[in-house]
């Protein structure tokens, strides 16, 4: 009888791991150097920056901005190299961050585009990621580097970035 209880116990363990192992993927950053260049805390802040060009015409050309916080908020500039079939792996920040791409091409693989579809963004292109709920990842799938610089506003005192512990539901391997 205990020889029995032994090998269920034992083949319930098994199968447990295994499933586990199966089902939980990893989003671990590989072949990613960050250096942070500078970081800075901000007070409240509230921005409105209007601008149009001294010569009329219709319809108007205007370029207007708004940059609005509320509560302190930690800035952060860093760089970022990713090398060849280098990955930050799946993550999200809790304020936006703007990110220019100074060398090579990276793909953005968003977590509510369909399938988790990549973007590929090329030197001298820059994009917009929302922060708060956007799960993204960027990779780079060339064989050279990739270099980009990240402007984040981070709301005080939260982390600058939040490594998902696998991939979100729905999205490739």
């Amino acid at each position: 009888m205990k020889k029995t209880c032994a090998w269920a116990a034992l083949a319930v363990a098994v199968v447990a791991a295994g499933s586990g192992a199966s089902t939980v993927l990893a989003t671990t950053q590989a072949g990613v150097t960050t250096t942070t260049v500078g970081t800075a805390s901000l007070p409240s802040l509230q921005i409105h920056s209007y601008f149009r060009p001294q010569q009329q015409t219709w319809p108007p050309s205007f370029w207007s901005a708004l940059l609005q916080t509320h509560g302190i908020t930690d800035l952060y500039v860093v760089d970022n190299v990713i090398a060849s079939g280098g990955t930050t792996g799946w993550h999200s920040h809790a304020g936006p961050s703007v990110i220019i791409v100074k060398s090579g091409t990276v793909t953005n693989y968003r977590a509510e585009a369909r399938r988790c579809a990549g973007v590929d963004y090329p030197a001298g292109s820059a994009f917009v990621d929302s922060g708060g709920n956007d799960v993204h990842e960027l990779k780079n799938n060339t064989d050279q580097p990739v270099e980009t610089v990240a402007i984040q506003f981070i709301p005080h005192g939260q982390p600058r970035k939040t490594d998902l512990p696998e991939v979100p539901p729905g999205c490739q391997p």
